[in-house]
């Protein structure tokens, strides 16, 4: 049996250029019978075609801020870096994997993505944006295979199928959030002060995005590692 190819987006060093991906992605993907495949940055609307026809699903990883102008706002001040190149070569690739139906799974900035790209908005900075009573760690000061806090998941979700509990614990790193969420996404995990953590198209193959990073916990947590497969597997069904 063919596994299926898994297309992985990477990161921009924007002071040297280079691109970078972490493997703790790539080693998900392997462990849960994919085959990753890191995708070029810079790429013609012809060579992203031909890439979404020939992978099997597609998965957007963590990095830097979106640019505001993307979501229709002005850059508040305590909004991060960003990459014009993950920004210009992500957005213009997702449409083509939803005109496609191949499984997609957001992760981080990759959840970001795909609400921006649907037509939502961001949160630029949780801490000087949102009101909390108790500011929970969203960038937590320890290492990423601890959690930092808990979501709750909405029954009858795919997310709730997949993690098989009302609550799982996550780690946490990340200064933005989903503000106004995209026509189209379902909220399916919300954290104790609010934030919308996970979201996904009902009727969508496979079209998941989370804020946390499942990659640093599928060894040790088993909702994680059932994230990685259930995408995975779906991604099987186009190779």
């Amino acid at each position: 049996m063919k596994k299926p190819l898994i297309g992985v987006t990477p990161s921009l060093d924007q002071e040297t250029k280079d691109s970078t991906c972490r493997p703790t992605y790539l080693a998900a993907i392997r462990h849960a019978g994919g085959i990753p495949v890191i995708l070029p940055l810079k790429a013609e609307t012809e060579d992203l075609k031909q890439l979404v026809e020939t992978l099997d699903g597609f998965l957007f990883t963590g990095g830097p801020d979106i640019h505001p102008f993307y979501f229709g706002e002005e850059t508040h001040e305590k909004c991060g870096n960003v990459s014009p190149e993950r920004d210009q070569m992500e957005l213009s690739l997702l449409p083509l994997v939803m005109a496609a139906k191949k499984p997609v799974l957001g992760i981080c900035r990759g959840i970001q993505l795909l609400n921006v790209g649907l037509g939502g908005t961001l949160y630029q900075d949780i801490p000087s944006q949102v009101t909390r009573e108790f500011p929970i760690a969203h960038k937590q000061p320890f290492h990423y295979v601890s959690f930092s806090h808990r979501i709750a998941i909405t029954p009858g979700t795919r997310l709730h199928t997949i993690c098989q509990a009302d609550s799982i614990g996550v780690n946490s790193s990340h200064h933005q959030a989903i503000k106004a969420l995209a026509t189209g996404l379902v909220a399916t995990g919300k954290t104790s002060d609010g934030l919308i953590e996970a979201v996904e198209i009902p009727d969508y193959p496979f079209f998941v995005g989370v804020q946390w990073h499942p990659e640093y916990l599928w060894p040790e947590d088993a909702a994680a590692e059932r994230l990685f497969t259930f995408f995975v597997t779906a991604c099987s069904e186009h190779a």
